[in-house]
Formats: C-alpha cells, structure tokens, sequence
C-alpha cells in the first residue's frame, strides 16, 4: 500500500500486523513517511525497534533490508564489495586474447556485475516503491562507521570510487535503532528524526500479549501484562541488571501456555523466570518471596 493517509490510519495499518503502537510513535513514523527522513529509534532492548520496522514493510508492501552492526563492521560490509575471484578470471581471460589495451580491461572489471551489493546500495537501487532498510542497533558500530552513514542519511546516496555516485532509485524507508550503549554523534542525530521507545503501558501491553498469543486466556495475558509491569516499576526494577522487553512478556505467555498454565503462582514464575531473564544474577534475585508481592495485585 501507500503511504496511510494520516496518524490514525498508521496505527490502524500496524496494529492489522500486529503491532501497537502509541501515538507518539505513530507519529513519528509518520512524519519520517511524509518528510522521507530516516527515523532513530532509541530504548532499552525488546521494546519494539527492530519489529516496528519489520511491520513497516508488510504495511508499506515494501521489502524489508537489514543491516546488523557489529563492533568492526567495514564499509565493504555494509554497502559493496568487488567480485574479486570474477575479476581476475576476466583479466586472465583477456591476457589470453592477447589484449594489449589494459586500460580497457580494468575498465572491464569495474562493470556491474562484478559489483557484490551489500544492504546500503541494495536498498538506493531497490525498485520502486523502495525497501525498508533496518540499521539495527548503530550504537554497537564504531565512530567511522557512523562518520560513513553520513552521506547516506543526509542524501540518500552513495559514493562508490570506480563507479561515481549511486543515488536512490526510489527513496527507502530508513529506520536506524540504538540501545544506547553509547552515545551517538550529533550529526547522525541531526539527519534523522527521533524518538524514545519506552516500555508500553499496561494495556498496550495486554493489547501486544493478547494478539502474539492467541491461545492464552483473557485472565492469563491479563496476569502477564500486570507481572511484567510491576516487575519494571520501582523498588523491583532495582534488583535486576535489565527489565524485560515486550519480547520477553510475549514469550513468557507463549511458555505459561505451553505449561497448560491457569493462573500464574511464584512456583511457576520461578520455574520459568530464565523466559523472563537472560542473566544469571537476575534469575537469581526473582525470588518465589518476590514473586509472591508482584503477583498480589493481579490475584485481589
């Protein structure tokens, strides 16, 4: 489809794929669609950032590019290298021709289809009506890295040495995400729209638990989404290294289904409390005693 024609067609669009958003965040989107700007999605892990843009492309019907970074991603990585084993076969084919004219040759081997496309110029040369390319979690990149991006972001093109500059076919939807391991430059900020991806509130999360999993009951998803809420709030929160992400609330519920689970007791969120926490020490501190104090509001 286009482009929806308004914030609240937007909402409507994602949450028909399965996504909730606010509208906060509607509306940034919004406004990146209408302005073609690329979006930077901050917030903490599992709140929805890298599945928002993998809704975009089923309501844009656009293909969905993904760009994962990584301390050490290198250019040739990201945007394009050369089909270096083609190439030498070209040049030794052409030797024996018996081609004198190597200017020609090098010329040769410098064409498209040696050309290997990495995500960056798969996504400037997608056909109409564009991709989506996801730079996931940018933060984890070096500085150079970002420094690279710049060109990209600002003008939706490529400089490519042998062949001169690549420009979008059809302007791609951009959604860089960041769990703000570290902070990002000012002029990646300034070629981007922004927005803070917060943990849902409680009934957007119920909304996102009840749609993820079909199979759990209303009291179920319920008793998750009020689990999951209180254990991110003050004190609790205190006790871990890092809440759970909507993510995790969605496995949880998948888990508590597969264990034929009615109603959820501190035996069973000790059992499965490795769904909630990748940490060891945070396994640990979700004590049945603490269990027992989050689960109260749910169960009066």
């Amino acid at each position: 489809m286009s482009s929806p024609a308004s914030v609240d067609a937007l909402v409507q669009a994602l949450q028909s794929v399965g996504y909730f958003a606010d509208r906060r965040l509607a509306t940034a989107v919004f406004l990146a669609l209408k302005l073609q700007r690329p979006l930077l999605l901050e917030g903490e892990p599992g709140v929805g950032k890298t599945a928002l843009a993998k809704a975009l492309s089923e309501v844009l019907a656009r293909s969905l590019i993904r760009l994962q970074c990584y301390d050490g991603l290198e250019q040739r990585e990201a945007l394009y290298e050369w089909n270096y084993a083609a190439q030498l076969l070209h040049m030794r084919a052409a030797e024996g021709k018996g081609s004198a004219d190597m200017a020609q040759v090098e010329r040769e081997v410098y064409q498209d289809r040696y050309l290997i496309r990495r995500p960056l110029l798969q996504a400037l040369q997608a056909p109409a009506p564009g991709a989506v390319l996801l730079i996931d979690e940018v933060d984890r990149a070096d500085e150079p890295f970002e420094a690279f991006l710049l060109e990209y972001l600002g003008e939706y093109q490529v400089s490519i040495p042998e062949i001169g500059t690549v420009r979008a076919t059809a302007t791609p939807v951009t959604i860089l995400t960041s769990n703000r391991t570290r902070d990002l430059h000012d002029a990646v900020k300034r070629r981007c729209l922004y927005h803070w991806l917060d943990y849902p509130e409680r009934e957007r999360e119920l909304a996102i638990v009840r749609a993820q999993v079909p199979g759990a009951s209303a009291a179920l998803a319920q008793q998750v989404a009020e689990f999951v809420g209180r254990l991110r709030s003050q004190p609790f929160a205190n006790a871990f290294q890092r809440a759970p992400g909507i993510a995790e609330s969605v496995e949880w519920a998948k888990a508590l289904v597969a264990l034929d689970t009615i109603v959820v007791d501190p035996e069973v969120v000790s059992d499965t409390a490795g769904i909630l926490f990748k940490q060891r020490e945070d396994v640990a501190a979700l004590t049945r005693d603490m269990a027992a104090q989050l689960l109260q509001p749910a169960e009066a």
